[in-house]
């Protein structure tokens, strides 16, 4: 808890097994987490397994592999219906570190800003944490128009360590969003719709064979539909088109 309100830390978990339990760790090694909710989406490993022995967790489990978006949702679902007042999603695949969590529980906690980023800019830590060049020139990028065309200024859009309050993600139409990967792209683009204040930290990043990451035809696709999510926002914005994903006047 935190100022009474409840820390629930998520985790969309696909193939993680080599890395889940050194990230539940750590997660609990912060001594403000109160819930852990983890996701399976289908793993073909240990992922299931390893998740149902872990303490103070619930487990979910898809089916089938509905994707990484589709993931999201369940985790924020559950989330909500467990009461969580602050909201944070940790990849289980340890490349985002949890001991970042007081920090974006504070800034939150203290209503300073509903949602938190992880940023690898920040600090300069991306490329020391052994990002591929081709993927941080992308995400420069990227983010650069993405700032340009949302009216934003961010260091990336691309991190996937993220902390939201709960009336934030109660606002976000994310159910509208893709189930792909360019789900991040998109509820962060919806948040900045709705005019909320988006704070960052520097985060470092670890890149290492274990970890999850998407290949480069996935990347490319990634990169387009965030570049159209990007767009689309500047044109509903001008009134020129509407789109379920940003409702209302922005």
């Amino acid at each position: 808890m935190f100022r009474d309100k409840k820390v629930i830390v998520v985790m969309p978990a696909y193939n993680a097994a080599q890395t889940l339990r050194q990230t539940y760790d750590e997660v609990m090694e912060q001594d403000l987490v109160d819930l852990v909710i983890l996701v399976d989406d289908g793993s073909q490993d240990e992922t299931l397994a390893i998740a149902k022995t872990l303490p103070n967790t619930i487990v979910h489990s898809h089916p089938r592999n509905q994707g990484y978006g589709a993931n999201q949702k369940t985790c924020y679902k559950l989330a909500l219906e467990e009461g969580g007042d602050i909201i944070i999603m940790v990849h289980p695949d340890y490349q985002y570190t949890p001991k970042l969590i007081p920090a974006m529980v504070s800034i939150i906690g203290n209503d300073l800003c509903p949602c938190v980023l992880g940023s690898r800019i920040l600090g300069g830590y991306a490329l020391k944490g052994g990002m591929p060049i081709w993927k941080y020139v992308a995400n420069r990028l990227l983010t650069l128009v993405e700032n340009i065309l949302v009216g934003s200024k961010l260091s990336e859009f691309h991190t996937g360590y993220r902390a939201f309050s709960r009336e934030l993600l109660e606002r976000v139409p994310f159910d509208a969003n893709s189930d792909d990967f360019v789900f991040d792209n998109q509820i962060l683009a919806q948040i900045l719709w709705l005019g909320y204040t988006v704070a960052e930290v520097s985060c470092p990043a670890r890149y290492f064979p274990e970890a999850s990451s998407i290949n480069l035809p996935r990347s490319i696709i990634y990169g387009i539909g965030c570049l159209v999510t990007a767009l689309t926002f500047r044109l509903v914005k001008m009134k020129l088109t509407s789109s379920r994903l940003f409702p209302n006047a922005g």
